[in-house]
């Protein structure tokens, strides 16, 4: 019994390996870091319609949303929007396939075991919304007049798990956990911790400090909005009131009817525009070796 136990547990750990290796075969190849660096220009690029958006939002001119979905709308309005659409969704799948491949192979040499953990989840997590927004993308695609959903879906969803018990616990818990992970963003710019992702020998020296400063506003713009979320959510959570969850177009829109909301939305518009910049530097300049 012992023997066949330990013989299928040996089994078990020599398939586990074989996959691992074929998933960093994958990962090392030329053809997904072509797909991760288009995936990285068009992720720069979709954060330069959002700042666009809400631009338009500070100034009062446009209704459209202020999100990815907004930006997705937009291009699907323009000349061969379909073609475009269909080249950001090969751009989403490969941004999506790179972090899965990170989460498999990316810290698997890693010593500390809970920062490996951590840094995996991550990534598996954004690889998980890279495809919710890369099935997005091909929705538009299929039907380039569709518009998006005018009704409020992060409060749908925030009462429906107000409804639950303990959900005012837990939708209060992910409020402070997104405002958690701005500050977190936050403190990556303000450190140039980000720094550390890009091939820096390859810059000129005005290369290195416009990257950087585009990295810096735009991470605590990045900041700003995730706070604000993070907040609205926590607001939702303390008076049961689902209608006060809302997402990026949301907080976008009501810090702009606040007091001077236009000047600060116009601030946070330049902030997401250098983030969209950065982007695209990142598809330039970043390293998308595993870590090992």
């Amino acid at each position: 019994m012992g023997a066949g136990s330990s013989s299928s547990s040996s089994k078990a750990s020599d398939v586990k390996d074989q996959c691992e290796d074929a998933v960093e075969t994958v990962a090392d190849s030329p053809w997904l870091e072509g797909l991760t660096r288009w995936g990285l220009a068009v992720r720069g690029g979709m954060y330069l319609l959002v700042a666009l958006l809400a631009l338009r939002v500070a100034t009062g001119d446009g209704n459209e949303r202020a999100d990815k979905h907004g930006a997705l709308q937009a291009v699907s309005h323009q000349p061969l929007g379909r073609v475009l659409l269909a080249l950001a969704a090969i751009g989403f799948a490969g941004y999506a396939l790179w972090r899965f491949t990170e989460a498999v192979v990316g810290e698997r040499h890693e010593k500390n075991r809970r920062k490996a953990v951590l840094r995996r989840v991550g990534c598996a997590a954004r690889g998980v919304l890279y495809c919710v927004l890369f099935a997005a993308t091909l929705r538009y695609v299929v039907s380039a007049d569709e518009k998006p959903g005018s009704g409020n879906a992060e409060a749908d969803w925030t009462a429906r798990v107000l409804e639950w018990p303990g959900g005012t616990w837990l939708v209060a818990l992910v409020g402070i956990g997104v405002i958690g992970g701005g500050l977190y963003v936050g403190w990556r710019g303000l450190s140039e911790k980000f720094r550390k992702r890009l091939d820096e020998s390859e810059m000129s020296r005005a290369e290195r400090r416009w990257i950087s400063r585009f990295g810096v506003v735009g991470m605590i713009a990045r900041m700003a909005v995730f706070t604000l979320i993070g907040v609205f959510l926590t607001g939702a959570a303390l008076r049961h009131d689902p209608r006060e969850a809302v997402g990026i177009d949301g907080a976008l829109k009501r810090l702009a009817s606040g007091s001077y909301g236009p000047l600060l939305l116009g601030c946070l518009a330049a902030g997401l525009a250098a983030y969209g910049l950065y982007c695209l530097a990142e598809a330039r300049y970043r390293d998308v070796e595993p870590r090992s």
